[in-house]
């Protein structure tokens, strides 16, 4: 990647976070106080193996090449990015885009719980989008069980010659719905009262699906397109990273 494509990149990056932080801040992922505190804590120990495991990949992968740090930042200001554009779901969350599955496909899904704690920090803090109690139950969501879907879901097509855009799209679109089927199944847990888990499970699933599946599959049309690019204007970054194996 050339240094005038890379100001390129970094002018696009700011021009969509100026879009994103003018927006409206009042829908979030899991809001402050919405879980009970036990269930803050016990999501958050559950995320402490992957965050440790994520901290080793990168840092393996970095001293391994420097080079790959321009886009380690650029999958991490996608997440950020795309997740900030939220579309009011249901009390306490929200429907929107998650952008780990690219992530999880240039760095694999350990780097990406890395990632996705440093944004949903930033979002927490900075735009209301999320809360600090509730961290550890978004991290999981978001930046542990998506991207590992992600990557799966990648190696799978891989492993059965699908095509490579449409393995592409599958894994980027699956991520996210995974994402809200473990959101769900976190609201439900915490929030069943007098009926049964599975039945709060598929009423919460309900409320997110009208938005979160055309949501999911356009993060997959997106993802398809970053990585088209990528590979034209950052194949050796791309070598680098081990998601190109050899010229073609």
């Amino acid at each position: 990647m050339t240094k005038k494509q890379r100001y390129r990149i970094l002018i696009t990056v700011v021009m969509i976070l100026t879009f994103a932080l003018s927006q409206n801040v009042s829908a979030m992922h899991i809001m402050e106080g919405y879980l009970p505190g036990g269930f803050c804590i016990a999501w958050g120990v559950l995320c402490l193996p992957f965050l440790w495991m994520g901290f080793r990949s990168i840092r393996k992968a970095l001293n391994e090449n420097r080079r790959l740090l321009p886009l380690l930042a650029m999958s991490g200001a996608f997440i950020f990015v795309i997740s900030s554009l939220k579309i009011p779901s249901v009390t306490g969350s929200c429907s929107h885009m998650t952008g780990t599955g690219l992530g999880a496909l240039l760095f694999g899904p350990g780097a990406v719980s890395i990632l996705g704690l440093i944004v949903l920090l930033f979002q927490a803090i900075l735009l209301a989008h999320g809360g600090l109690t509730t961290l550890g139950a978004n991290v999981f969501s978001m930046a542990v069980a998506g991207p590992f879907v992600s990557y799966g879901v990648y190696r799978l097509c891989q492993k059965g010659g699908v095509n490579k855009r449409l393995a592409v799209f599958l894994a980027a679109a699956l991520g996210d719905v995974f994402t809200y089927c473990v959101t769900a199944f976190q609201l439900a847990f915490a929030h069943h009262s007098d009926v049964s888990i599975g039945r709060a499970f598929a009423k919460f699933l309900a409320v997110f699906a009208p938005t979160q599946i055309p949501l999911a599959v356009i993060e997959g049309i997106l993802t398809v397109l970053i990585i088209a690019a990528l590979e034209t204007y950052a194949k050796p970054e791309l070598r680098a990273a081990g998601f190109i194996k050899e010229d073609r």
